[in-house]
């Protein structure tokens, strides 16, 4: 169809891994490759040993398989999915900045991409002089790069050292400028990838908003990011991956859904290990209804039920610490210092059973962090990321909000919305420590 820009069929992408490396076809890899394989001879040959080659004992990693998708023009598409889920391989792909395996992609356009910090720019040029070396690779003239330049500049707030050596940027210089360079060039389609993980606030809001000007123009938009609320606030549709394979292709909402949903799949068990006194078995997030949950609500009560089992020594107490997903700690508590409620000091197992008062967190990824403690300073036993959840959306309630999380400036308040309960729970129903499938 003629309003097909992006069109993949049967699309993978094979890395060899281990002692035997892919080539691109790269002058400096290939030279790389073959001072290393030229090393290993050698070692061998003083070693006594044989010099047979090394291709046995590699391996082949597919990145990507067998993907097929039609994307549209002027469509805002997110791509979502764990970490090594096959994202950044398939936007090097659709950028032609590496070949598919096998399979085949159809471009409709120039693309335009930021997939790192400051990708494209040569440190020795200036800002000025690498604004119209990408316009130029881009095939742009040089008087509509003219017309951009002054935009630009403003955009990216370094018009102070345009002139200066990239090299020189600090982080959020290059990003700003980077950032700046691909969303304001005449390219068909724009390639962001993670662009929100830098800058400030009032950044990111403005690439935000840039980038639904660009999808407004009629331009395509493909958006990587691990922030729900900036995907859910800027597409409309999503494309999931899962170990390489398109897992779902459809809104954004219930794409964002069945993200999460991917992430409570059963994995390995971790030993969480044991305390001297009082030792945390399991952990979970619920729901209203009691229920195992790996979302969370924006406005409600924030419910975690916790295995406990102690060995009824006196003094013992549960704490909880909230932490966002830059690992800074957002929130704690304790029942020794807020409600002075001990574990109980009868031996035995116990599901502990927390209930928060209504947390306004922003989308993103939470962990939350257990202990047993037998003082204030003094720490039994500890789990740290025993549970983690997510947050969705970031507006409950017509509340509004900013999309991004605190990133750990400020300490949320962590009470009680209702007693806290300790349940002693039968031998029989008590999980197994080596048997239960622990969260997070």
């Amino acid at each position: 169809m003629a309003d097909t820009v992006i069109r993949a069929e049967g699309l993978g992408k094979k890395f060899i891994i281990g002692h035997k490396i892919e080539r691109d076809g790269l002058l400096r890899e290939a030279m790389t490759a073959g001072a290393r394989g030229l090393f290993h001879k050698a070692t061998n040959f003083f070693r006594g040993r044989s010099i047979d080659n090394t291709d046995g004992r590699t391996e082949e990693f597919w990145a990507l398989r067998d993907l097929n998708f039609e994307i549209k023009r002027g469509e805002l598409v997110s791509i979502i999915g764990h970490n090594g889920a096959g994202k950044s391989t398939l936007l090097k792909i659709l950028s032609r900045i590496t070949e598919p395996t096998e399979g085949r992609v159809e471009i409709d356009g120039r693309v335009n991409s930021l997939l790192e910090v400051g990708t494209g720019f040569h440190p020795e040029l200036s800002g000025r002089e690498n604004i119209f070396l990408n316009g130029a690779i881009l095939g742009m003239r040089r008087a509509e790069m003219r017309r951009r330049f002054d935009e630009i500049v403003e955009f990216s707030g370094v018009g102070k050292f345009i002139d200066t050596p990239v090299k020189r940027y600090s982080v959020g210089m290059y990003v700003r400028l980077a950032f700046a360079v691909a969303a304001h060039l005449e390219a068909e389609i724009l390639i962001v990838d993670e662009v929100l993980s830098v800058g400030d606030a009032e950044f990111q809001s403005r690439c935000l908003n840039r980038l639904s000007e660009v999808a407004g123009s009629g331009r395509t938009v493909l958006f990587v990011s691990h922030n729900f609320a900036a995907v859910a606030a800027l597409t409309r549709r999503s494309i999931v991956l899962e170990g390489g394979r398109l897992t779902f292709d459809g809104p954004v909402d219930t794409g964002l859904a069945h993200y999460t949903a991917s992430l409570g799949k059963p994995g390995k068990v971790r030993d969480w290990g044991r305390g001297k006194d009082a030792s945390l078995i399991s952990a979970k997030l619920v729901d209203g209804a009691g229920m195992a949950t790996e979302n969370f609500t924006p406005g409600t009560p924030l419910r975690l039920h916790a295995v406990v089992e102690t060995t009824g020594m006196p003094g013992m107490s549960f704490v909880v610490i909230l932490r966002d997903q830059h690992n800074l700690p957002i929130g704690l508590y304790s029942s020794a210092s807020f409600n002075n409620v001990p574990l109980p000091t009868v031996a035995g197992r116990y599901e502990c059973r927390l209930s928060l008062d209504p947390l306004f967190l922003a989308a993103g990824e939470y962990s939350v962090d257990l202990q047993t403690t037998s003082t204030a300073t003094i720490v039994d036993h500890r789990v740290d990321g025993a549970v983690q959840f997510f947050v969705n959306a970031c507006s409950p309630g017509d509340v509004g909000y900013d999309f991004r999380q605190d990133q750990g400036t400020g300490h949320l308040a962590l009470r009680l919305s209702a007693p806290l309960e300790f349940v002693l729970m039968p031998t029989a129903e008590a999980p197994s420590l080596h048997s239960e499938r622990r969260l997070g």
